[in-house]
This record gives structure tokens, C-alpha cells and sequence, in this order.
């Protein structure tokens, strides 16, 4: 049954291979009947104008398209009758692109494509596939069915079998030179030549395989050499038939050492057979442009490299990390190399390039993407894996993987084809250093669980350190690299660089210094971040000074120039604490807006924005700046004055330095920092002060909150005056949140949290000098007077909302003062009231209303008038509700009898002032 399938096969293959004569004959005189046909139409239309054949629409007159040359230079007719007297060679001559099109003379036109039938896609593809099979079956059943029938001596049958394999490369190159130029057009996925040269490696590969692993002819070495050969020569000879017969090759060549095994490892010869293998499949790609194979050979590398250090116990890493480093050079130099993208008009890439659109996608979708992707993943996970606990190397590979991510960053640097080099480069220093600091020795300190891990998987910290500060000079200067010799058309990609030089070494020498370093005084830490400091800060004056106040270094100044403001806070960290830290890192912050008087780089003020958010990083992390211990209880002067008011100042003189700065963000961002660190300096002390040295688990006060409502009345009055001398959202909004804010706490904490009458709290021996003036009356008048001067300055509703607030807490003031008057210094709910007290209570706020309501008319505030008369509704409410049950004899008919005539003066107070309001109205309306 095999015997007859293997004939069927055949005879399949021959009849495809005389149906491909036929059909390459058949188009050969479709060909020359087009020409003799173009030939004819030239003569006719000469003289009058006709249709365009190639467009269907109308050509010029007197000029015919068809028989213009420059008409139908690129026409389908004329590609035709150029391909039928293209000699063999030219035809050859075409490159095979990645997605299967052909870059030559010999590409099909998309008319002639669509124009496929059925039959032409069935017959004579189909048939060239299934033949190429069936010959590789044929060759194995017939060795088969000799070795079953004994005919054959092993020698014989092996012989036999190598001359059946050579004999279809043979045919295949006949084929190929006789036929192709006729056929490559239409059936270049399915070629002939091809099919048998495939059909032929097979045949040997198994030869070979077979004199080795079954009959023992051959050595190991031997064998070795032989299925290398055959791999590399298929790959060699897939020029001449496409990528298919490359990817059979390179399946080959990953095969040949799975095929091939001796009972002693020897990973040099393993890892440079492969990758001498890996450089003829990327040469071979490299002339016909092709990127499937390439990618696979990537992977197939990787793999292969994964196997070796996942298996081998233990493994040697400088061979896999030669395979690696010619795979990297290989992608970096030969393919893709220096392969780019079609050219962009001139002028679309100058200096406003950075915000044309798509200029990022096209950065992040380079030519040929898989290839360089591919490659830069596999060097980056085995390079991580070298280092990784869960593997057994001879040796600890740190040194292999520094080169490793080195080679990587260096060929990520050579052009922005190659940015996804650079990228993962970076991600492997910031994770291998992560991972070898991790494992010298800190985390048996952080988690006890790793404190009996055997010593191979613990790094020395001297070895992490060095790491990172190797890393971290060798991205400085690949940036600074990239930097210099960076053409005008590639912004986006120097942009990405600098981003890469100013954040890498920052995360590698900072996990560098927190997981191996001394906190108390670390000189190689140090010395190596203002090293670095001072170079990034080099190269930014360097092109700021080549670009001439041209602008375009701008993003590629500022983010090393940010970069260098980083490195310095590492270095400050190295060699100072505690309150030196907080306060160097302070006037290095607003050393760069100062610089402004001599540079004018964007940046700069930007940096001291930076320094601000680090130094209340640092505020979150220790508020009291030198340690709870060394804090002590002396009001206003203690460490936290120097620590929190000296970067308030720099911070107000850094603002007001650059109020003219031509960037408003930035501006208004200073200013709301400003102003941020000078109430929270004024907060902190008065915490301080209130709660004898103690900033946290302390129980809050009135007196304390009183003082914060006061120190919000304060600042939003202060941002209303600068904003009238200096406009800025900052002091307008920042002003009014401040005020809500402040509004919000009255009710939350000086009604109900804090009030005395609910916590207890006793509020002092002086009648009037108490925690009530400081709690409630102070905090009044301020409101009151917030709210007078932000009239015509600030929105109504505002300016309402301060003077309800004003009132409300004066009536909380005047109400608690008459319980004090009645039941002394301690006011709580739990003591009940008295008749007096409750008179009392109806008597002040009457008094009140009518305060208020006086005060309202002088001012011509309406919202006052409002306030008065919801208290006096209110009083009036506490007289029928309240005294009617509570009071008796003459106290009860007082309180109505008063009420009575307070209610009868109001309403003649307000007569008066309607009737002249009304009298007013009239003679300006007489007068009009």
C-alpha cells in the first residue's frame, strides 16, 4: 500500500511538473500576442486621442497613453512586455521582501492578480506542494521498504539514497534556470525549483542522521560537521528559491544538535555552531530583505539558550553570551542594520518635529520590527536569567550580563530602527541590578526567611554596587552619545535617550545605595551621583550651546538637566542627614531657578519644583526632620523651624524671582508651593507648640484649631492682595479653597468635634480672656473682616458664605460666654441649665440680631442683615418654644415682654430704612 502511494506521489509530481511546461508555454505566447497588440495600437493612435487602457479614462489628446512611453512606463502592459524578454538573471536579481512581494522587475500587478482563477490557484500551487511531499516519502518508503526486504547492503542503501537527494537539488537548479523566468510572477509561492531542492535537503539530512545514529558509519564529529554542512547549504541555496527553503535550513541547523549528542557537554561548540548558523540565516536575509526567517532564528536561539541554562547543572554563561553578542551585532549591522524608513519630504522633520503627528508611532514602529524586537527580548531574558537564583551557574555571571545589557544599549543607541534595543536595555539594568542588590544580602535582613539561603545565590554587595555604578556611567555616556550626533530628523528618538540617561542611572545607583549602602556616610555612592551629576549637567550646557537658542534643546537639555537634580539628591543622601539633608536639598532646588539669571533654560525652574516635592517627600517620611528624640519642646525655636521655613523661603524668593517667567505654569505652580510651605511651616510650629514638642498621637485641641482657622483666614486674605497686585489663578482660587476649607472646619471641628459644651474641655480661669475669645470671637472677626474686603473682589456666594460663617461663630461665642457666665469654666452638656441662664440665652441673642442688624445697614451688607435676622428668628423661636415651658413668674413675663419690644423696634428700624430706601428711589426717579 506505501509502495503504491509513493508511485501515486510521484506520478502526482511529474504531472505537475509537465502542466507547469505547458502553462509556462502558454503564457509565453499570451505575451507576444500583447506586444504584436501594443505594437498596433501605438500605429492607430498617433494621431487622435483614445481611451487610457490602463484607467479607463480619457488620454490627452493628440499624446496616446498607450503607446506613450511616459504614459505607460509603469503600466501593467509594459511590465508585461518587459518580464517576457527579462533574461534569467534579472529576474533573479529580485528581492523578496518580508510580506512575500517581490521588489524587481518581475512583480505581478494587482490587475493580473485578481484576474487568478480558481484553477490557476488549485492547479498550480496545490499540485507543486503535495509533489514536493510525496518525493520526500517516496525517498523514505523506498529506503524502507529495502532495509524490510533485505535487498540492500546498509552502505548500498545510504549511498543510494544521498545520490536520490542530490539528484533533486540537481533538478531543482535545472528547473529553475529553464523555467522560472516565466513563472516566478504568479506561482513564486509555490515554486518547483524549490519544492525538489527541499525535497533534497531532507533526503540528506536523513542520510546523514542515518550513518550516525543507526548504522554507526560515522563518528559524532563527523556527524556533526555533515548536518551543519547540509543545514548551511540549504540555507545558502535558499537565495536562489525563497524564504520557505531559509526556514527549512534554519530548522535544520537547531535540529542538528538535538540529532547529534555526546556524553560530554561542550556548550562552546554547541553555542557557536548556532550561531555561525544564525549568521548565514541572517546574511541570506540580509540580500533578500526577508524578516519571518530572521525572527525565527531569533527565537530559535533563544530557545536553545533558555534550554542550556534552565538544564545544565551547572552551566557556563561566556559561551551563550558570545552567541548572544553576535546575535545583537548581527541585528545592530547586517540586518536590519541600517535599514529605515522611506525618506519624509524635506522640511517635515526640522525642529518642530517633536510635535508632528504620528512622529512617536513612527519611533515606536520601526522597518522590520520583529527582527530587531525579537532579538533584544531574547538577549534581555537571558542576560536576567544569568543572575536569577533559580539557575546553577559555574561561576556567577554578573560580568557576562553587564555585557550583555551594554551590547544591547550600544546597539539601541546606534540608530532609532533600533529603539526597542535601547529600551529593553534599560529594563534589564534597572531589574538585574534590582535583582543583585536584592540579593546581597538585605533581604535576609528585611525577610527572615531568606536569612538560611545558601551562600551561591547571595551577591556580595561590593559586586551590586560596582554593577550599578558601571551601568549607570555606560547609559550617561551612550546618552551623551546619541546626544552629540543626533541628525535633525531623529528628535524623538534623542528625546527618548536623554529620558533614558536621566532616569536610569537615578534608579540604578538609588536601589544601589538603599539596599547595599551606608546611611550614615557613604563616599563611593556619593561620589559616583555628583560624578554623574555633573556630567549630565555638562552635556546640557554643551547643547544648549550647540543648538544657539535655536530651541530644539529644549526636551533634550531639560530631561538630563532633571536627571542631574536626581543624581545630586542621591549624592546628598550619601554624605548628609537629617536636617543638613533637608536643607542642602532645599537650596539645590532653588539653586536652579537662581541659574536663571544666567541661563535661560526651561527647565530650571521646573527642577526647583522638583526639589520642593522631594523635600516633602522627605516631610511625609520624618515631619520632624532630625527624629522625635532630638526634636525637644522648645516653642518656634527647635529644628522645625530651620527645617520647614528655610525651603518656604527659598521657595517664596524662587517665585518671586521668576514672576516675569515667560512659562505661566510653572509660575503658578511656584507660587502655590510658596504658599503651600508657608502654612504648613506656620502649622507644624503651632502643633509643636500646643502640644508641648509632640507632632503626632496627640489629641487636637480648640486652641490648636482655632489657631489653623485663624493662620486660613490669614493666607486666603494675603492671596486676595497679591492676587490685585499680581494676578494668578494660584492666589484667586488658592485663596477661596483655602477659605472653604477653613469653613468646612468651623463646622466640623468648632461646633461639634471641638466644642467645649460636647468634649468637656475646660476653657480657663479669665472670664473673657479664655478659649472661647481664641476659639470662637477671634475667628469671627476674622471671617467679618474677610468677607468686608472680598466684596467686589471675590464671587457673592463667597463672600456670603464668609459672613454666615462670621456669624455663626459669634453666636457660638456669645452663647457659650453666657454658660460660663452661669456655670464657670466647665461648660459640658452633662450639668444641665438654669432659668437664669436660659432668660440669659433669649437676652443675648436678641441683642445679637440687633447688632448685627445695625452693622448690616451701616455696611449695606445684605447678607448681615440676613444673618441678623435668622438669629433674631431663632430667638424668638427659643422664647415660645422654650421659655414658655421652662421659665416662671416674672423671669417668664419678662422674656415675652422683651421680646415684644426688641420685635416692635426692629420693625420700626426697618420701616425707617425702607421708607427712606423708597423715598430715596422716588426723588432720583423725580430727578430723572
Amino acid at each position: 500500500m506505501l509502495e503504491a502511494i509513493a508511485l501515486l506521489a510521484f506520478v502526482m509530481a511529474l504531472a505537475a511538473f509537465l502542466g507547469g511546461r505547458r502553462s509556462a508555454e502558454r503564457l509565453d505566447r499570451e505575451i507576444e500576442s500583447l506586444k504584436a497588440e501594443i505594437a498596433r495600437l501605438a500605429k492607430e493612435g498617433m494621431g487622435e486621442p483614445g481611451p487610457d487602457l490602463a484607467t479607463g479614462r480619457p488620454s490627452e489628446a493628440g499624446v496616446p497613453s498607450v503607446a506613450g512611453t511616459e504614459a505607460t512606463a509603469d503600466g501593467p502592459w509594459s511590465r508585461a512586455r518587459e518580464g517576457a524578454g527579462t533574461s534569467h538573471d534579472e529576474s533573479a536579481a529580485g528581492r523578496e521582501s518580508g510580506d512575500g512581494a517581490i521588489d524587481g522587475p518581475v512583480a505581478p500587478s494587482a490587475a493580473a492578480a485578481r484576474a487568478e482563477s480558481l484553477e490557476s490557484r488549485i492547479g498550480g500551487r496545490w499540485p507543486v506542494w503535495v509533489g514536493g511531499l510525496a518525493l520526500a516519502l517516496g525517498g523514505y518508503f523506498l529506503v524502507q521498504y529495502s532495509i524490510e526486504a533485505g535487498l540492500l547492503s546498509p552502505a548500498v542503501r545510504l549511498t543510494l539514497a544521498a545520490i536520490f537527494g542530490l539528484a533533486l537539488g540537481v533538478a531543482g537548479e535545472v528547473i529553475r534556470r529553464r523555467d522560472v523566468p516565466a513563472i516566478a510572477d504568479r506561482f513564486r509561492n509555490a515554486m518547483i525549483p524549490g519544492v525538489l531542492t527541499a525535497a533534497g535537503a531532507v533526503t540528506l539530512f536523513g542520510v546523514v542522521y542515518a550513518a550516525y545514529g543507526i548504522y554507526d558509519f560515522i563518528g559524532t564529529g563527523a556527524a556533526f560537521v555533515l548536518l551543519a554542512l547540509v543545514s548551511l547549504a540549504t540555507v545558502g541555496l535558499s537565495l536562489l528559491h525563497g524564504q520557505a527553503l531559509a526556514g527549512l535550513g534554519l530548522l535544520a541547523s537547531l535540529l542538528t544538535p538535538l540529532f547529534v549528542s555526546s556524553g560530554e557537554p561542550r556548550p562552546w561548540v554547541l553555542f557557536g555552531f548556532l550561531a555561525v548558523a544564525w549568521l548565514a540565516t541572517l546574511a541570506a536575509s540580509r540580500l533578500r530583505r526577508w524578516s519571518v526567517v530572521p525572527t525565527l532564528a531569533n527565537a530559535g536561539l533563544g530557545l536553545w539558550g533558555l534550554a542550556y541554562v534552565a538544564l545544565a547543572t551547572p552551566f557556563e554563561a561566556p559561551p551563550v553570551t558570545f552567541a548572544l553578542l553576535v546575535m545583537i551585532a548581527g541585528v545592530a549591522l547586517i540586518w536590519p542594520g541600517r535599514a529605515e524608513r522611506t525618506a519624509e519630504p524635506s522640511g517635515t522633520t526640522q525642529i518642530g518635529a517633536a510635535s508632528e503627528p504620528g512622529a512617536w508611532e513612527r519611533l515606536f514602529t520601526p522597518p522590520y520590527l520583529a527582527i530587531s524586537i525579537s532579538a533584544a527580548i531574547v538577549a534581555t531574558v537571558l542576560a536576567l536569567l544569568f543572575i536569577s537564583p533559580a539557575v546553577d551557574a559555574a561561576r556567577f555571571p554578573v560580568s557576562d550580563f553587564v555585557v550583555i545589557v551594554v551590547a544591547l544599549a550600544a546597539a539601541g543607541s546606534l540608530r532609532p530602527a533600533a529603539i526597542y534595543a535601547a529600551l529593553l536595555a534599560a529594563f534589564g539594568a534597572v531589574a538585574g541590578t534590582w535583582s543583585l542588590t536584592a540579593l546581597s544580602g538585605v533581604l535576609a535582613y528585611l525577610d527572615p526567611s531568606f536569612a538560611g539561603s545558601p551562600p551561591e545565590i547571595v551577591v556580595p554587595g561590593r559586586t551590586a554596587m560596582l554593577t550599578a555604578m558601571t551601568l549607570s556611567a555606560l547609559f550617561i555616556l551612550l546618552g551623551g552619545f546619541v546626544l552629540a550626533r543626533r541628525p535633525a530628523g531623529d528628535r524623538q528618538f534623542a528625546a527618548l535617550w536623554a529620558g533614558i540617561a536621566a532616569v536610569v542611572p537615578n534608579a540604578l545607583l538609588a536601589m544601589s545605595f538603599v539596599m547595599t549602602g551606608s546611611f550614615a556616610f557613604d563616599l563611593p555612592h556619593g561620589l559616583a551621583a555628583f560624578a554623574g551629576g555633573i556630567f549630565l549637567l555638562g552635556l546640557v550646557e554643551w547643547l544648549y550651546r550647540r543648538s544657539a537658542g535655536a530651541g530644539d534643546a529644549d526636551v533634550d537639555g531639560g530631561l538630563p538637566a532633571l536627571g542631574s537634580f536626581g543624581l545630586f539628591v542621591i549624592g546628598l543622601h550619601a554624605w548628609t542627614d537629617g536636617l543638613v539633608t533637608t536643607l542642602a536639598i532645599a537650596l539645590l532646588g532653588a539653586g536652579y531657578s537662581f541659574a536663571t539669571r544666567l541661563r535661560s533654560w526651561p527647565v530650571l525652574p521646573w527642577v526647583t519644583v522638583a526639589g520642593a516635592v522631594v523635600i516633602l517627600a522627605r516631610i511625609a517620611w520624618e515631619p520632624t526632620i532630625v527624629g522625635p528624640g532630638n526634636l525637644g519642646t522648645t516653642p518656634v525655636f527647635n529644628a522645625l523651624l530651620p527645617g520647614y521655613g528655610i525651603p518656604a523661603l527659598l521657595l517664596v524668593a524662587s517665585a518671586y524671582l521668576l514672576q516675569a517667567w515667560p512659562d505661566l505654569r510653572v509660575r503658578n505652580l511656584l507660587q502655590a508651593l510658596a504658599s503651600l510651605f508657608v502654612l504648613l511651616t506656620l502649622a507644624i510650629l503651632v502643633r509643636h507648640a500646643m502640644n508641648r514638642g509632640v507632632l503626632d498621637s496627640s489629641v487636637p485641641t480648640l486652641g490648636e484649631q482655632a489657631i489653623y482657622t485663624l493662620l486660613a483666614i490669614g493666607a486666603s486674605g494675603i492671596f486676595m492682595t497679591l492676587d490685585g497686585r499680581s494676578p494668578s489663578p494660584v492666589f484667586r482660587y488658592g485663596g477661596m479653597a483655602l477659605g472653604v476649607l477653613s469653613m468646612l472646619s468651623v463646622l466640623g471641628a468648632h461646633l461639634v468635634g471641638l466644642n467645649p459644651y460636647f468634649s468637656g474641655e475646660l476653657l480657663g480661669s479669665l472670664p473673657f480672656f479664655d478659649l472661647l475669645l481664641i476659639g470662637y470671637l477671634l475667628p469671627a472677626i476674622g471671617y467679618f473682616g474677610l468677607a468686608w474686603y472680598a466684596r467686589g473682589r471675590r464671587p457673592l456666594p463667597y463672600v456670603v458664605a464668609l459672613a454666615v460663617s462670621g456669624a455663626i461663630l459669634a453666636f457660638a461665642w456669645a452663647t457659650l460666654s453666657v454658660r460660663r457666665f452661669w456655670q464657670g469654666q466647665n461648660v459640658a452638656d452633662w450639668k444641665g441649665f438654669l432659668q437664669g441662664e436660659t432668660y440669659t440665652y433669649s437676652v443675648v441673642w436678641l441683642v445679637l440680631g440687633v447688632l448685627l442688624l445695625v452693622a448690616g445697614s451701616r455696611l449695606d451688607a445684605k447678607s448681615i442683615r440676613i444673618a441678623s435676622a435668622v438669629l433674631v428668628f431663632v430667638a424668638v423661636l427659643k422664647v415660645f418654644l422654650v421659655d414658655m415651658s421652662n421659665l416662671e413668674g416674672f423671669l417668664r413675663a419678662l422674656s415675652f415682654i422683651g421680646l415684644g419690644a426688641v420685635l416692635i423696634g426692629i420693625g420700626r428700624f426697618y420701616q425707617k430704612i425702607l421708607s427712606g430706601s423708597a423715598g430715596n428711589a422716588g426723588e432720583g426717579a423725580r430727578r430723572a
